[in-house]
């Protein structure tokens, strides 16, 4: 994994992680959405982890995390909104690390630079597993792809 910063709203503090500290000595399930409080995001992706959370952490997962191109407070009331108190609600304001991933997209109007929609499994910092959903689709990268690649 890359390096970088992601910013989290948590019990009213502005939590900055730095990605190396956060990813180390873990076991990790990272998800990420187009953005926060949109349709599918908000209908499919983030409830599927919301519900699967204990059966994420009965297969060792110490982590998961939703990242997105948002800021922190909206992370945050997204978060509260979809009762996500098992979920690190992750920011990517600028997009910078979600550049450094190399899985940004450009979407206009929609709010410009996003991030596409993936799931991932990091074990100690490496990547052991990357689902990237192709444009509109909504397969690979939720909760229950995710629970049975582990």
């Amino acid at each position: 994994m890359p390096s970088g910063q992601l910013q989290e709203l948590k019990d009213g503090e502005m939590i900055n992680h730095a990605t190396d500290e956060l990813f180390a000595n873990k076991k990790v399930v990272l998800f990420a959405v187009p953005g926060a409080f949109t349709p599918t995001c908000s209908a499919a992706h983030l409830p599927g982890y919301v519900v699967k959370a204990d059966e994420f952490k009965a297969k060792g997962v110490d982590l998961i995390a939703c990242v997105s191109v948002n800021d922190a407070f909206v992370m945050n009331a997204w978060g509260a909104a979809q009762n996500a108190e098992h979920i690190a609600m992750l920011a990517d304001g600028d997009g910078n690390y979600t550049k450094a991933l190399g899985l940004e997209m450009e979407t206009g109007a929609f709010g410009g630079l996003r991030s596409q929609r993936y799931a991932m499994v990091i074990e100690n910092g490496t990547v052991t597993l990357l689902n990237v959903e192709k444009p509109k689709e909504f397969e690979v990268s939720k909760a229950e792809a995710v629970l049975a690649a582990l």
